[in-house]
């Protein structure tokens, strides 16, 4: 085991030396790799962030319950009750009338025109949360046709209708990401695939005075297979850092535009998981392309 350990260190930092002496085709491979790595990678962060900015929709579900203009504050906390005992029911809010008409009042800009009311138009009102594992459509609508039945109640309103195609357009560009990192593995896969291909070429003669002397193919291709990962890992990189950049600079003019709207969202990162899945998935398509080209360019290679 020691010494299978140090021959694979031996060919991994070999083969990096040999990359090392051939910078700018290096170079210009991973970067290659990068970008190909970077734009599903982006694709997918946008998607992450427009869902945080959503809130997960927590609050679409909620169920807002009126009382009639004639309910008193007693009814209101009866029915508040009452909904409270329901196992399907998470969480139940009062919102007095006094305090639905002084919020309306701060937000509006109306307080001049309200002061002219004689009473308060607004009615009790309840915030109906339904429990986690009731949140189907079907079970929300039977719960709303079940809160219609108490009394007192006037209207109860639920619209989730604009949240479901919200959910289904990030669901399309969420297979839409997919697609595009399939093709762009695909692509990599042979981007790194021709490379070892003409590396392979370039060193025809020695892989065949190497085979002369007994080595098997797969002695012949293991450095070929980290070349592959150097480049897988390179390219991980570059993507993680332009994800990063891109990030930077969009993290200001979004944090304003949502500091407009009264929300303090930020914009989020790949992360610690996100981070170490795009440098594997890097290492892996490297691997496999370079495993895929060698093999099949070494096979055919036999001394004379």
């Amino acid at each position: 085991m020691k010494q299978w350990l140090e021959r694979h260190t031996q060919t991994l930092v070999g083969s990096l030396g040999r990359l090392w002496t051939q910078p700018f085709a290096t170079l210009l491979t991973i970067l290659v790799i990068g970008i190909a790595l970077a734009l599903p990678a982006c694709l997918h962060v946008l998607v992450q962030n427009v869902r945080a900015a959503s809130g997960g929709w927590g609050n679409a579900l909620d169920i807002s319950v009126y009382m009639k203009t004639d309910a008193t504050l007693e009814q209101a906390k009866q029915a508040q009750k009452r909904i409270e005992q329901r196992r399907d029911v998470e969480e139940v809010t009062l919102v007095e009338a006094d305090a639905a008409l002084a919020e309306f009042r701060k937000s509006s800009g109306f307080g001049e025109a309200l002061d002219a009311l004689k009473d308060n138009p607004l009615p009790h009102a309840l915030v109906v949360r339904p429990a986690e594992e009731f949140r189907d459509p079907a079970t929300v609508d039977g719960l709303t046709a079940e809160l219609r039945k108490i009394d007192g109640v006037d209207i109860v309103q639920l619209d989730t209708a604009w949240v479901s195609r919200f959910n289904a357009i990030l669901d399309v560009v969420r297979r839409v990401v997919l697609l595009a990192a399939g093709l762009f593995a695909l692509g990599i896969l042979v981007i790194v695939g021709n490379t070892i291909r003409l590396d392979i070429e370039n060193r025809r003669d020695e892989i065949e005075v190497t085979k002369l002397v007994g080595g098997s193919d797969g002695f012949v291709r293991r450095p070929f297979l980290y070349n592959g990962v150097w480049y897988g890992l390179g390219g991980g990189l570059v993507a993680w850092l332009t994800v990063t950049v891109v990030i930077a600079l969009l993290g200001e003019p979004v944090q304003r535009i949502a500091g407009l709207y009264g929300s303090s969202f930020q914009l989020q990162g790949l992360g610690l998981e996100g981070s170490a899945v795009l440098l594997a998935g890097g290492v892996v398509l490297g691997w496999l392309g370079s495993f895929i080209a060698a093999t099949k360019e070494i096979r055919g290679i036999e001394p004379k």
